[in-house]
């Protein structure tokens, strides 16, 4: 039966869209600035033909790309997580969710604060290891909790785990989230950020969880209606609110979540297994490290030949992104970029670079009509021009 796996490798941004001046990033090109201060082979992208979107000297185009390529846009007007994983699976927003530049009314403080019994502080837009380290000391001294936000929007709390343990926390973000929702001050998503260590070395840990609104209707709940199965991998289940997801397989890390999707690729499971690999964002956009980027990019690079050998005949690969997150550009946030499609099949034979598209929906509706299925309203199907699908 047909399968499509779908990469999310999250926030490799490959240049600035035509609006990025609207978000102030402009000069932002996640993987191309990498390139440039951490320049790593990437010989299995090159050959599926990443190089062919870029024009970059690390990373030079090829004649004859094994897998069809091109570039995408984000029609909605943000550039978070969520957005970019909901347009791909058909759902495009017209608004973007609230964001708090300046922190979380008193309102919400107040409710968090009688909610937990627990003072809160911070409250403001901040790097989460920045604001732990600065805050830290405080919050083991006092238990308060430590409230933070970006230019997402996200409302994330923080605290260490011996002060309060994960699953209090867990309880806490669950609750607020509930009461977002019933607010004008509906979030994309609260984050628990459970953290260890002794200050100045504290680290986050993998007991990460996202509490999302709930789209209404995407892709994944058509799959499930017609009989199909998808199977999420790292946070998509956290991303979509469960909403369409068959099976969740949590993982911790870039390798955690290529050895779950290269296991249920061999075991033949899911109409769509839908990963998303969240250390190139986490780990490394957000924290302006461009040497460890390059160095996560490579080892998914050493990775995919694995991966590739485990497809089915039947089964269409796609490597994207959801937004950039330029780590060489002040800064931490995500930017606003063209992310790469690159859609491999072992029946292909030779590829090539295609025209830009103008959502990220292409994704699904690409998605929907391999698996025979009928697509949302956005989006147009990437392969129906080369005659593959």
């Amino acid at each position: 039966m047909a399968r499509v796996i779908i990469m999310v490798l999250d926030s490799l941004g490959i240049g600035a869209l035509p609006d990025a001046h609207l978000f102030g990033d402009e000069d932002s090109n996640t993987l191309g600035h990498v390139l440039d201060v951490a320049p790593v082979a990437l010989p299995n992208l090159q050959r599926l033909g990443l190089g062919n979107l870029l024009s970059h000297v690390r990373l030079p185009a090829i004649g004859s790309p094994i897998a069809y390529v091109l570039r995408l846009a984000t029609s909605s007007p943000a550039k978070d997580t969520l957005t970019g994983h909901w347009e791909m699976m058909g759902l495009p927003l017209r608004e973007p969710f609230p964001t708090y530049p300046n922190g979380f009314p008193s309102s919400v403080v107040g409710f968090l604060e009688q909610l937990s019994g627990r003072k809160v502080i911070g409250n403001m837009t901040a790097s989460g290891t920045e604001i732990i380290r600065q805050l830290g000391p405080e919050h083991e001294a006092t238990g308060a909790l430590i409230l933070y936000t970006s230019a997402d929007s996200v409302l994330q709390i923080a605290a260490h785990e011996q002060v309060v343990p994960p699953e209090e926390l867990y309880r806490i973000c669950q609750e607020v989230h509930a009461f977002m929702l019933q607010s004008e001050h509906r979030v994309a998503r609260v984050i628990a950020r459970p953290f260890i260590g002794r200050y100045p070395n504290y680290q986050r840990t993998a007991n990460r969880r996202d509490f999302s609104v709930r789209p209404e209707y995407t892709l994944l709940n058509r799959i499930e209606e017609e009989g199909g199965t998808v199977i999420g991998i790292g946070k998509i289940s956290d991303i979509f609110a469960g909403s369409g997801v068959t099976i969740t397989r949590k993982t911790g890390s870039n390798q955690e979540g290529m050895a779950a999707t290269v296991e249920a690729i061999e075991e033949g499971k899911g109409s769509l297994v839908f990963t998303n690999l969240v250390e190139f964002d986490m780990l490394y956009g957000h924290r302006n490290n461009a040497a460890g980027y390059a160095q996560a990019l490579s080892a998914f690079d050493q990775a995919l030949p694995r991966l590739m050998a485990a497809l089915k005949d039947d089964d269409l690969l796609i490597i994207t992104a959801d937004h950039g997150c330029d780590p060489t550009t002040p800064g931490s946030d995500h930017s606003r970029e063209f992310v790469p499609a690159l859609l491999y099949n072992s029946g292909f034979g030779v590829g090539r670079r295609l025209p830009d598209a103008d959502s990220l929906c292409w994704i699904g509706h690409t998605t929907a009509c391999w698996l025979g299925i009928t697509p949302l309203a956005c989006g147009k199907n990437i392969l129906e021009g080369v005659g593959e699908c």
